[in-house]
C-alpha cells in the first residue's frame, strides 16, 4: 500500500480540504474581519491570537501522535535569524497596513471583501513575483543567507514520546488562553 506522503495527488487534495476547513474556522471565529484584526493589533481583542494558538495546539498534538508512527514526514526549511527578522518586519508592516495576513486574506476574499482581493491577493501576487525575480540578486548581495538553524525540527530531536513535551506545553498555552478569556480579551 502506497504511503500517504508518497501520493502527491492525495497530498494536494488533503491540503485543499484542510485549507477549506481552516478558512471556514477562521471565518467563523471572525478572523477574516478587518475590525477583529485591527482590535488584535491594538491589543484590545485577542480572538485572532486564541484562534492561532488553538491551531498550534492541535497541530503540535497531531504531529506528536502521527510522527512517531511514521504517518507524516517533517521537512523543515533552512533559514537564518537575519532572514526571519527581515521577513517578519516586512510581514508586520503589510499586516499593519492592510489588516490581513495571508490566511485571513484568503478568508476575506471568500467573504467578498474588496480590500482583501485588491490589497491582499494582488499584493501577495506582486510581492511574490518581485521577490522571486530579485531572489538571485538578493542572495548574491547577502541580503538572504542560509545558516540552516532549522534543518531539523524539534520533533526530530526529541527522545521518547513527544507527548512528554507537547502535552505540558499545550496545557500552558490553554491556560494562557483561559486567562485571556477571563480578562475579557
Amino acid at each position: 500500500m502506497e504511503r500517504q506522503y508518497e501520493n502527491k495527488k492525495l497530498q494536494l487534495w488533503l491540503g485543499l480540504l484542510i485549507g477549506i476547513v481552516f478558512g471556514f474556522l477562521l471565518q467563523k471565529g471572525g478572523a477574516t474581519k478587518y475590525d477583529v484584526i485591527l482590535a488584535q493589533l491594538r491589543l484590545m481583542d485577542f480572538t485572532v491570537l486564541k484562534i492561532m494558538l488553538s491551531a498550534v495546539i492541535v497541530t503540535m498534538l497531531g504531529i506528536s501522535f502521527l510522527y512517531p508512527k511514521g504517518k507524516i514526514q517533517l521537512h523543515p526549511k533552512p533559514g537564518s535569524i537575519k532572514n526571519s527578522v527581515v521577513g517578519g518586519l516586512l510581514f508586520g508592516v503589510g499586516f499593519a497596513i492592510l489588516g490581513y495576513c495571508p490566511g485571513t486574506i484568503a478568508g476575506a476574499v471568500g467573504n467578498g471583501y474588496l480590500d482583501g482581493l485588491l490589497g491582499g491577493m494582488i499584493g501577495i501576487i506582486l510581492g511574490s513575483g518581485i521577490f522571486a525575480s530579485m531572489y538571485s540578486t538578493l542572495k548574491k548581495r547577502n541580503f538572504i543567507e542560509d545558516d540552516h538553524f532549522s534543518e531539523v525540527s524539534l520533533f526530530q530531536k526529541m527522545k521518547g514520546t513527544p507527548f512528554k513535551y507537547t502535552i505540558p506545553f499545550a496545557l500552558v498555552l490553554t491556560g494562557f488562553m483561559v486567562m485571556l478569556e477571563w480578562a475579557g480579551l
